[in-house]
């Protein structure tokens, strides 16, 4: 029977084993809807917020590094000769970015109707199992320029598949070495720090023939500055939730996450500001 032929409906997709496309199979309903899977006994009321704020964190998370990855090759593949078609693109992938990223801040607000003697029904439940060991929180900081080799090393229970994606992330260029090419390509100086702060500086001064550099300096400026808001208010939720408790992985807990406070991904750019 021919797709024109299925309920009237013309050009009909069909799903697995054969059946009729719905909402419910295109989106994978059934299972997503049963990945929430408490680990209380008797079930601790709050448990199930905390299974899916934290899965819907892994969905953005999973977004955030699509919209990064392009963005970063958008950037290395743009040539002097592109008319600036490429940069278009990159700043309209990063701008999805910030808006996701303001979410994940107002995600928190949800976490947070869940009082501290709520948390503490299951959270002896969770250990080892901690925040830290996002694979994928930790892909968006390497692909944004924040490498650190030595996490994989802290990592724990992770898979093979997992440590090969975090491999492969340390290995290939960031968002950083995809605005620099686009430095090099306007015929900027790149070649070390101090050529690059100065380059800055010139595109910083002159943003009518540089406008498309600028304009994405700045948009990665603020992916920078709203990764840092998410932190930022994150301690603050750790904290007003089990205070300064070590953390269910074995970390310290809200000292751990203030001392990543001052991370930045582009510290060049942040530098600029004190140089111009």
């Amino acid at each position: 029977m021919g797709a024109a032929t299925v309920t009237g409906v013309t050009d009909a997709h069909f799903g697995e084993e054969g059946g009729l496309l719905t909402y419910g199979s295109y989106l994978r309903l059934p299972q997503l809807l049963d990945s929430q899977h408490l680990e209380s006994d008797p079930p601790a009321h709050d448990e199930l917020l905390f299974i899916t704020i934290h899965q819907v964190y892994e969905l953005w998370f999973k977004q955030l590094l699509h919209e990064a990855e392009a963005t970063r090759d958008a950037l290395m593949t743009t040539a002097a000769t592109s008319g600036g078609r490429d940069l278009w693109k990159a700043r309209h992938m990063l701008t999805r970015m910030h808006v996701i990223e303001r979410v994940l801040v107002q995600q928190i607000d949800v976490l947070e109707t869940m009082t501290p003697q709520d948390f503490l029904e299951f959270r002896q439940r969770l250990a080892p199992a901690s925040g830290f060991q996002s694979v994928q929180f930790r892909e968006l900081e390497f692909l944004s320029g924040a490498k650190d080799a030595g996490y994989v090393d802290r990592f724990r229970g992770l898979t093979a598949i997992e440590t090969e994606r975090l491999a492969r992330r340390l290995a290939e260029p960031t968002l950083w070495d995809g605005f620099v090419h686009v430095l090099d390509q306007a015929g900027l100086g790149t070649s070390s720090d101090a050529a690059i702060t100065a380059s800055l500086r010139s595109v910083a001064h002159d943003r009518s023939s540089y406008a498309d550099v600028w304009g994405l300096a700045e948009a990665l400026l603020q992916h920078d500055e709203l990764a840092a808001s998410w932190r930022a208010r994150h301690v603050v939720m750790v904290e007003r939730m089990i205070g300064v408790k070590t953390g269910t992985g074995g970390s310290s807990g809200a000292p751990y996450l203030r001392s990543r406070l001052e991370l930045k991904y582009f510290p060049l750019l942040w530098d600029l500001r004190s140089a111009l």
